[in-house]
C-alpha cells in the first residue's frame, strides 16, 4: 500500500525532500529485493523507463523552495518529483495563519485537490495521506490546515497523519504562538495523529551528538528525515507472519492513537552519531534499549544528558502529574528496531505497567516492529514513537505566550482582516487547554 505525501510551505517541502532522499537511498542500498520493492511501492511510483517518482504533492505560495527541491531531487539521479505535481504562487502568506487558511487555501482549493487526486489514483491501494508542514509561518500552518480539512472531506475513510515542525522557543516569527495554537486546535479535529518534531531538540542533536559546528536548516531537516524514515520504512509487525506491514499509517495510528483526546506523538532515536564515527562505533541491543527506555521515562529527547534518577512512580504515587514527579507517563509506545541481530533484542522493559496509564493494559499500549535490514548505514537503530506527556511543556509554553499576546490584543487586527474572529481564537485556546489538561492528568 502507498502513502501520498503533501508537502506544505517552505519547511514542509524542505523536510519532505530530505525524507524522500533518505527513503530512496535506503531502499536501493545493497541486494535487498523484497525490502526495496516494499519501500519503493510505499513512497514512489515508477515511470515506463523504470525511474522512481515520489508520491508527493508540493505546495507553497512562493516558488523558490519548490524549485530547489525539484532540482535537488533530479540531480540525485535516483529519484525525482513529478513534473506537474506542484503548485505555487508569486506571493506568500506573510506569516499569517488567517491569510493562509481564509484566503490562499480557499482560492486555490480546486488546483490542490486535483494534484492530490492524481497522486491518489496512481496508487494501487492507498494507505493514507501524510501532510508535512511547520506551525510557525503562514503557508505551512494556514494553508496546511485548510488542505488537511479538504483531504478529510474528500477522503473521509483514509488515514491522515500530520507531521509538524515545532518552532524554536526563542522565536522565528513574532506571531508563531498564534499560528501554532490555531493550527493545532484545527488539526485536532481533522487528523488521526499528529507527529511533532521540536526544532530546539533537533538542533541540540546536531550540535551535541553529530558535532556539527555551523548548523543549517538542512542539517536539522536531515535528522528529522532520518527519524521519520526509520519508522516509515518496511518492518515486520508482531502479527505479520513474516511479511512486511502493509499499511504503515494505519498500523501507526492503531498502535498509538487509540483515543481521540490523545493524538500527539513524539519521537526519539538511538544511536545518532557523526558519519565519520560510524565505522568505529559499536552498539549492543541491551545498551541501546536501556538508554531509550530511560529517555522515555525522564523525557530526555537524546542520549546526551539522560536523567538516570527518574523512576516510574509506584503505588499511590501513580496519580501524581508530570510536573509533580518528573516522570513522563505514556498512553502508548511503538518501538521500531532495525539491523543486525534484531530478533535477539529484549524489549520487556517497555512492557512495564508502571510506564503506562492505568486504563490501558501494557499488552495494548506497547507494540514493536522489527527488521533485520540495517537502516541508513546504522548497523543497529532503535526509534521510539510515543504518545505520552513528552510534549506538555512546549504545548503549555506556547499557549501561555499566545494568551499573553491575546490579552493585550497584540496583532489581532492582522487576523481579523482576513476573516478570523476573536471567538475563533477563544475556541482555539479552549481546545488546546483541554488537550493540555488531558495529558497532564494521565495516570
Amino acid at each position: 500500500m502507498s502513502i501520498v505525501t503533501v508537502q506544505l510551505g517552505q519547511c514542509g517541502n524542505q523536510v519532505g525532500y530530505e525524507l524522500f532522499d533518505v527513503l530512496c537511498s535506503d531502499a536501493l542500498e545493497g541486494q535487498r529485493r523484497l525490502y526495496s520493492a516494499a519501500g519503493c511501492e510505499r513512497f514512489f511510483h515508477q515511470t515506463t523507463r523504470g525511474e522512481l517518482v515520489a508520491r508527493a504533492v508540493l505546495i507553497d505560495m512562493e516558488p523558490k523552495v519548490i524549485n530547489q527541491s525539484m532540482s535537488s531531487a533530479a540531480r540525485s539521479g535516483m529519484w525525482s518529483y513529478g513534473e506537474t505535481a506542484h503548485f505555487s504562487q508569486k506571493q506568500g502568506s506573510g506569516n499569517n495563519w488567517a491569510n493562509g487558511y481564509c484566503v490562499h487555501g480557499p482560492r486555490h482549493r480546486n488546483a490542490v485537490e486535483e494534484l492530490v487526486r492524481r497522486e491518489v489514483e496512481r496508487c494501487d491501494r492507498l494507505a493514507g495521506l501524510m501532510a508535512m508542514m511547520s506551525v510557525a509561518g503562514g503557508t505551512g500552518s494556514g494553508v496546511g490546515t485548510y488542505v488537511t480539512q479538504c483531504l478529510r472531506d474528500i477522503y473521509p475513510k483514509s488515514f491522515i497523519l500530520n507531521h509538524l515542525t515545532w518552532p524554536y522557543e526563542t522565536g522565528e516569527v513574532i506571531v508563531q504562538n498564534y499560528n501554532s495554537m490555531l493550527t493545532l486546535a484545527h488539526l485536532y479535529q481533522l487528523s488521526d495523529a499528529i507527529l511533532v518534531h521540536e526544532n530546539d531538540t533537533v538542533h541540540k542533536i546536531c550540535a551535541q551528538l553529530l558535532n556539527i559546528k555551523h548548523i543549517s536548516f538542512g542539517d536539522v531537516n536531515r535528522v528529522i528525515a532520518h527519524q521519520l524514515g526509520s519508522v516509515l520504512q518496511p518492518a515486520l509487525t508482531a502479527d505479520s507472519r513474516g511479511l512486511y506491514g502493509r499499511n504503515p499509517l494505519g498500523e501507526l495510528v492503531s498502535a498509538l492513537a487509540c483515543h481521540p483526546e490523545y493524538k500527539l506523538l513524539s519521537m526519539c532515536t538511538v544511536p545518532q552519531v557523526p558519519s565519520v564515527s560510524m565505522a568505529y562505533s559499536t552498539f549492543s541491543w541491551p545498551s541501546v534499549l536501556k538508554h531509550l527506555r530511560q529517555m522515555l521515562i525522564s523525557n530526555t529527547k537524546m542520549e546526551e544528558g539522560i536523567d538516570w534518577q527518574v523512576r516510574p512512580p509506584a503505588g499511590s504515587e501513580r496519580t501524581r502529574s508530570l510536573s509533580g514527579s518528573g516522570f513522563n507517563r505514556s498512553l502508548a509506545n511503538l518501538l521500531v528496531l532495525r539491523g543486525k541481530d534484531v530478533y535477539s533484542a529484549e524489549t520487556g522493559g517497555f512492557e512495564d505497567p508502571a510506564l503506562y496509564t492505568s486504563w490501558l493494559s501494557p499488552g495494548d499500549a506497547f507494540n514493536s516492529w522489527k527488521s533485520p535490514v540495517p537502516f541508513n548505514k546504522y548497523e543497529k537503530c532503535a526509534t521510539l514513537v510515543s504518545n505520552s506527556q513528552a510534549l506538555l511543556r512546549p504545548l503549555d509554553n506556547m499557549v501561555g505566550k499566545a494568551w499573553n499576546m491575546f490579552a493585550s490584543r497584540a496583532y489581532i487586527h492582522q487576523y481579523i482582516k482576513f476573516g478570523i474572529s476573536e471567538e475563533d481564537f477563544l475556541d482555539g485556546f479552549t481546545c488546546i487547554e483541554q488537550v493540555v489538561s488531558s495529558y497532564s492528568q494521565l495516570h
